[in-house]
């Protein structure tokens, strides 16, 4: 197999850093000319989706028409709402705000993916809601803690909650909107299915003040990491009944992606080490086993041997990922392969396989997918190669080139061909388009580096929202890390009455037992219990412990007082620091 790779790995060398250095340095990548014609891009496929396709889930370019594809939600219109602040149009931004207030019902009879309802519609409606005010929308007194697009994120995700009611607390894959989760639900679920939740409930339950949705987050996680193998890897799908695993090939891509993107994003925005810690043990795991020549192979989770020599196009977020870590050497290496293959076929197959150098049969198409061009972005912010610039162009000439139709851009059904698919991903707006449009535009607003910001007054004193350090979910959906620590204040304060006043009644109830000596047990413990239960149900259910495991979490940034200036990946500064 090694004499195999040779050729492969001849080209790869071709594309080194320092290869053909004075051929690219001749070749500068104009980006004002490339922004503009990503922006064309977008709207070429925007329009056609209001004109032809709202308000189902997705356009069907080749025939000019729409289909439901995800669960009803119009979700096109969900998933590219950020990116239209991204490029400027608020008009057109707080229009959709109200068209989604009025036309979007969670209380349908639908069997719904929990994971792709997650990461599109409620990190849809969670990013629009924490950019509302950026964007013009007139916000409501206490935002960002509060507001119809909150409200409504928070809906669609108490939907999702009935699939986490398993004895392994990980989560069934369907659900159904109305109903929960169908008596004969498959109990098999994907890696990354369980897994997908933290940077989506976690926002939610610092906004909402419930800390139901970040629990059940962190019991998935926790759950995944407790049945990893002796080695230290993960399958691709188990049984989140038995938790017994039900199919054990072990890599980066399909099925496991995004668990090893939200332990890191997830460390991020909640300053956890424990997360943090969980994903680099992930990672030696990974290098040990998986690593061959800078790509990325399948192998048995129990043993560790080969079980598929291919490269998936999903896997291609893993660079950007190393580059959040600050791995940027090996993070380099693996996208310049990754590069080479979108150079052999003007895309990523959905399966390459890497000894032969070719597609897998089968898997020859390329639905528009982001992944490279994430992992470009990524990787163009920290080392500035214009290497990277040259694969957003690649990117816009070969999509405008094979995809682009009448009607809007095309799934392309085989690379080889060039044959298409009559479907457009929702995605394609929310990801793909907003990845390239930031690639190209350095000076855009998410790219804060901290030194603009806003000052939002709160009814205790100031927040600091849009100082940078966005972290984007799955979906490209970016979640201002700051906002998680506006809602804290007033919870807290609100846990700190409460506690007031469960001293006061245990107190009054105390004077009481000392004059009526005559009261029975059972009337003080029954006095005691309503107490109790009064203090727990206004805090949600939760207990004394984890009440002070929330209030002291670890990593976590302190309130914000009246003297906080900055905030930057949810840190804050104070003016004597």
């Amino acid at each position: 197999m090694l004499r195999s790779w040779y050729p492969l790995c001849c080209l790869w060398a071709l594309h080194l850093p320092g290869a053909g250095e004075g051929a690219a340095a001749g070749r500068e990548i104009d980006t004002a000319h490339y922004r503009e014609r990503v922006k064309a891009m977008f709207y070429h496929a925007y329009n056609n989706y209001l004109e032809n396709a709202f308000p189902y889930d997705e356009l069907r370019p080749l025939t000019c028409d729409g289909q439901d594809t995800w669960g009803s939600f119009s979700l096109t219109l969900i998933d590219a709402l950020d990116t239209l602040l991204i490029l400027g149009n608020v008009s057109e931004f707080q229009r959709v705000v109200n068209v989604l207030q009025e036309g979007v019902d969670f209380d349908i009879d639908v069997n719904a993916s929990v994971f792709e309802t997650n990461i599109r519609v409620v990190g849809g409606l969670l990013s629009a809601h924490l950019l509302s005010k950026k964007a013009g929308v007139e916000v409501e007194a206490g935002w960002p803690c509060s507001g119809p697009l909150l409200r409504m994120a928070e809906e669609a995700a108490r939907k999702l909650l009935p699939a986490f009611q398993t004895p392994t607390g990980m989560p069934y894959g369907t659900v159904n909107l109305l109903h929960g989760v169908n008596p004969g639900e498959t109990p098999v679920t994907c890696t990354a299915g369980i897994g997908t939740f933290i940077v989506e409930f976690a926002t939610l339950s610092h906004l909402t003040g419930d800390q139901v949705f970040e629990d059940v987050a962190r019991k998935a996680l926790k759950a995944l990491w407790k049945n990893r193998s002796d080695i230290g890897l993960v399958g691709n799908h188990i049984d989140v009944v038995t938790a017994k695993w039900v199919a054990q090939d072990a890599g980066i891509g399909a099925g496991v992606d995004s668990y090893f993107e939200y332990l890191v994003k997830g460390a991020i925005l909640l300053h956890d080490e424990e997360l943090m810690s969980m994903f680099l043990e992930y990672n030696k795991a990974i290098r040990n086993y998986t690593k061959f020549d800078d790509w990325y192979l399948w192998v048995q989770m129990y043993k560790g041997t080969v079980s598929m020599p291919v490269f998936q196009s999903l896997e291609a977020y893993w660079p950007g990922l190393q580059s959040l870590i600050g791995d940027i050497s090996n993070a380099m290496r693996t996208f310049l392969n990754y590069y080479t293959v979108w150079k052999q076929f003007g895309g990523l197959p959905e399966f390459y396989n890497i000894p032969q150098g070719y597609t897998v049969e089968k898997r020859e198409g390329y639905p528009l997918r982001p992944e490279l061009i994430e992992s470009a972005m990524y990787l163009y912010r920290a080392t500035r190669d214009p290497t990277l610039l040259e694969l957003g162009r690649d990117a816009v000439e070969s999509i405008e080139k094979i995809s682009k139709v009448e009607c809007g851009f095309a799934t392309i059904k085989d690379l080889r061909d060039h044959r298409l698919d009559n479907r457009m991903e929702s995605f394609f707006l929310a990801e793909t388009v907003k990845y390239l449009y930031l690639l190209f535009d350095p000076d855009n607003f998410i790219h804060n580096d901290g030194s603009a910001f806003e000052v939002v007054p709160m009814h205790y004193g100031e927040c600091i929202l849009g100082a940078g350090g966005y972290v984007f979910n799955t979906e490209a959906h970016p979640i201002d890390p700051a906002a998680l620590h506006c809602c804290r204040k007033q919870k807290e304060e609100q846990w700190e009455v409460e506690d007031l006043m469960r001293e006061f009644y245990l107190l009054k109830k105390s004077k009481k037992s000392t004059f009526k000596r005559t009261a029975g047990r059972s009337g003080r413990e029954s006095q005691t219990a309503s107490v109790d239960a009064f203090s727990e149900s206004s805090r949600g259910g939760m207990n004394p412990e984890k009440n002070t495991k929330r209030r002291i979490p670890l990593l976590s940034c302190p309130n914000q007082p009246f003297t906080s200036k900055l905030s930057v990946l949810g840190q804050v500064f104070l003016d004597n620091t």
